[in-house]
């Protein structure tokens, strides 16, 4: 009678070790076939976001360039213009100046754009733009103002603003003080450049003794001295100090007899010298 002989425990493990190594390969095979590769998911995205970007940049492009069309249509053209402030230049050669004639685009119109047109226009200083879609506009115009008045090479009066520019002309018996300028040479119009300190004199004069100052000279160096109706003069030396020296002025003024042709100096305010007269 043959014995069956038992498997030792040696094979037993090694059969189980064979039946087991299918199952990890087996295993290993059921992964995803992308799992190692990532960037193949990443790589459509991508090419899904670029698509999008170039789409909408299109998009972006198109509605522009159609919305730049449509403002260039008729109904977008200025065909309306309000002048408010206009004074001293006549509204048909404002408007020719600044092209608005020519019905230019809404989109055009700027403040800066109007006042490039308008500088050679002696009385206008700025001017600012209110827009009324779809093709109104309203222009202010903010005007200079005269400090003074003086004789051009001609020997006609002009008014003087308080840069020293020329505004035009202006009638004899116009009520400011005349600028005079000491020294001739190169004195076509000195008050925007040498003689500049007596057009600055002028737009700070208080209304306290304002109407009392019938001439402002001023000389080369840019000393200026002020001629009064009374008369009476009052230097005041560079335009330095003007407050301190115009309230000297106003307390000599107050309580001080001056007489006809006496020069008060208040070129240094707290140190005054009233002379008199020059002799005859």
């Amino acid at each position: 009678m043959s014995r069956r002989r038992k498997p030792s425990s040696g094979a037993g493990t090694g059969a189980l070790e064979r039946r087991a190594r299918p199952r990890r390969r087996g295993a290993q095979s059921a992964r995803p076939a992308h799992a190692s590769d990532p960037g193949r998911e990443t790589r459509p995205r991508s090419h899904r976001l670029a698509k999008i970007l170039v789409g909408l940049g299109l998009m972006v492009t198109t509605v522009a360039l159609g919305g730049q069309w449509v403002l260039q249509q008729s109904i977008f053209r200025v065909q309306h213009v309000t002048l408010l402030g206009l004074r001293h230049e006549t509204a048909g050669e404002v408007l020719a100046a600044a092209g608005l004639e020519n019905h230019p685009t809404m989109v055009g119109v700027s403040s800066g754009s109007l006042e490039r047109s308008l500088s050679s226009f002696a009385w206008i200083d700025s001017v600012s733009v209110s827009k009324h879609w779809p093709n109104s506009i309203v222009v202010k115009v903010h005007e200079a103002t005269p400090v003074a008045v003086a004789f051009d090479a001609e020997h006609e009066l002009q008014f003087v603003d308080a840069t020293g520019r020329d505004l035009g002309p202006a009638p004899l018996k116009a009520n400011y003080p005349t600028l005079v300028y000491l020294s001739p040479k190169n004195a076509t119009w000195p008050y925007g450049r040498a003689g500049a300190a007596a057009a600055l004199v002028a737009s700070k004069l208080p209304k306290a003794f304002s109407a009392q100052v019938s001439q402002i000279t001023v000389g080369a160096a840019g000393d200026v001295t002020l001629k009064m109706s009374t008369p009476v003069s009052f230097i005041l030396g560079p335009p330095t100090e003007l407050r301190a020296k115009f309230v000297a002025i106003a307390s000599v003024i107050a309580h001080t007899t001056l007489k006809p042709g006496d020069v008060v100096d208040v070129s240094v305010p707290d140190e005054l010298a009233v002379t008199g007269p020059a002799p005859s």
